[in-house]
């Protein structure tokens, strides 16, 4: 008999994102600075226990269009955008202010799902995310609303979390709603509706009963938050949908709060190890026996094993990595250009400013954007 899948628990999460909703942050007075404050504790509590934290929050267009005097009606995109820029420098600051009295430090990013779809940029807004964390800093994520159009625009936070999980190898996602999980039905409008406390795959079943937003201020209804999960879960993230509003909510879900969680298909690192895999190459870069014996041993490629570099890429493009015989020892992302790569090949790192004119970064391909 097969064992009964185990919900995650938040308590073992090694890196974590969190999705705020509009509705959660925004009433009708404002910013909900008590909440704001409740969930401060709750990050700083996990920071604490080792966590990496990552908060994609909505809210900035709700805050400004209040400082404007914006109806609460859908607005055109130049006014959508002029309630983002003023609403923005709100929020980083709220953020700002109830974190900093736990000694953690803030960072906003704004980005756009052209920063995600362009390997260049995915590589440059992952090697971002990845430094803040490591310095100890909580990254706050938003939509760059202020400059994004439709055709770059992600459109809602739901799915942007659930990129942002997979960009950093998060290995949970929590969604704060304003539903309390995943329902076969609309539960406000049908009474017999039931939710789900665990998803191990989401089915066509699962997909059809998703229905459309509840709340007045978000736009995330469970069509996005089902595309959201279907993301993480690919990318190796477990998923989370809960009812936010209580104080503390995570600790509110670690004490058995009503969720639905989706379950993940492996685990972070190997759904972006065969992501890389899958890539066709657009060059070949060939290494000598003292690189060789450190990527098997989980290094990074740096420029001094280079012996050869060949092919047509860019940065972020996939490449192969040749050992000195020909034989293919993997795929890797490289981080700079075929014209950059032949400057710096066989130099050691520190000479690399000196070799280009201008500082990069010391690894040709970072490990963790390689598979061997």
């Amino acid at each position: 008999m097969a064992a009964r899948a185990q919900k995650p628990s938040v308590a073992q999460a090694r890196r974590i994102v969190i999705k705020i909703g509009s509705a959660l942050l925004v009433g009708p007075e404002g910013l909900k600075i008590d909440w704001l404050k409740a969930l401060a504790q709750d990050v700083a509590r996990m920071r604490a226990g080792g966590a990496d934290v990552i908060l994609v929050s909505s809210g900035s267009i709700a805050l400004g269009r209040r400082v404007l005097g914006l109806p609460q009606a859908a607005l055109p995109l130049e006014q959508s955008q002029a309630a983002a820029a003023v609403g923005q420098i709100r929020l980083a600051r709220a953020y700002e202010e109830v974190l900093a009295p736990h000694g953690v430090t803030t960072g906003q990013v704004l980005v756009t799902l052209e920063d995600t779809e362009d390997r260049r940029r995915y590589l440059n807004s992952r090697a971002t995310m990845e430094t803040l964390l490591g310095l100890g800093v909580v990254p706050i994520v938003n939509e760059n609303d202020t400059v994004a159009t439709d055709e770059i625009r992600f459109g809602d936070n739901d799915r942007l979390a659930a990129q942002i999980a997979v960009t950093i190898g998060a290995d949970q996602l929590i969604l704060l709603s304003d539903v309390d999980g995943f329902y076969s039905a609309n539960p406000k409008t049908d009474p017999t509706a039931i939710r789900f406390e665990l998803v191990e795959h989401i089915t066509p079943e699962i997909e059809a009963m998703a229905g459309d937003p509840i709340s007045g201020l978000s736009k995330g209804g469970m069509k996005t938050k089902l595309l959201a999960a279907k993301t993480a879960v690919a990318g190796g993230c477990a998923m989370a949908i809960m009812e936010g509003s209580a104080l503390q909510p995570l600790s509110a879900l670690e004490s058995g709060a009503n969720c639905t969680w989706f379950l993940p298909e492996g685990d972070p690192q190997a759904a972006r190890k065969r992501w890389i895999a899958a890539m066709k190459p657009r060059g070949e870069i060939w290494v000598d026996a003292g690189a060789v014996g450190a990527l098997n041993a989980g290094k990074s490629l740096l420029p001094a094993g280079v012996t050869r570099v060949a092919g047509s890429f860019g940065r972020g493009d996939p490449v192969s990595i040749k050992a000195p015989d020909g034989a293919e020892l993997g795929k890797g992302l490289v981080r700079y250009t075929v014209s950059e790569a032949r400057v710096i090949a066989g130099h050691k790192s520190g000479e690399i400013e000196a070799l280009l004119g201008y500082p990069g970064r010391a690894a040709l391909i970072h490990r963790d954007d390689m598979v061997i």
